[in-house]
């Protein structure tokens, strides 16, 4: 269990943090790349040079970054799965750290998907690029 301080009572509340799992998060990572596959294969369809290449990578980087940094704190996959990325106080995440994240997963993928199954000795179930930005994807 996680303790948090509340300024307002002067109190520790407790509520449990329960970390989104490897399954979840596979199915939502699917679930946005479901999302993004025809946006992206109309992008290269219709721009098969390097400006449709970098326009899929603007694609996929502000689709993650806004919605995990924005108030549903989530991508679409996340949201259906019930997951939301938050930092490791436990709050709303910067564009900065979305941007980061996002791009982390780059790290994450190209050392054998290493860096994602992280997750799987991490106490607190994080990958990679989640210890990169300092973020937890936690069960809203």
């Amino acid at each position: 269990m996680e303790q948090r301080y509340t300024e307002t009572t002067d109190l520790f509340l407790e509520e449990p943090v329960i970390y989104g799992g490897f399954w979840e998060r596979f199915g939502a990572m699917f679930l946005d790349g479901l999302i993004l596959l025809i946006p992206n294969y109309a992008l290269t369809y219709l721009l098969p040079d390097v400006s449709g290449t970098i326009l899929s990578v603007l694609m996929y980087w502000l689709y993650s970054a806004l919605q995990e940094s924005g108030p549903g704190q989530a991508t679409i996959g996340k949201k259906a799965l019930g997951l939301k990325v938050t930092s490791t106080a436990g709050e709303r995440i910067s564009f900065g750290q979305a941007t980061g994240r996002h791009f982390g997963q780059i790290i994450s993928a190209l050392i054998l998907l290493i860096g994602y199954f992280m997750m799987l000795w991490d106490d607190k179930r994080q990958t990679l690029h989640d210890k990169m930005a300092n973020t937890l994807v936690v069960k809203s």
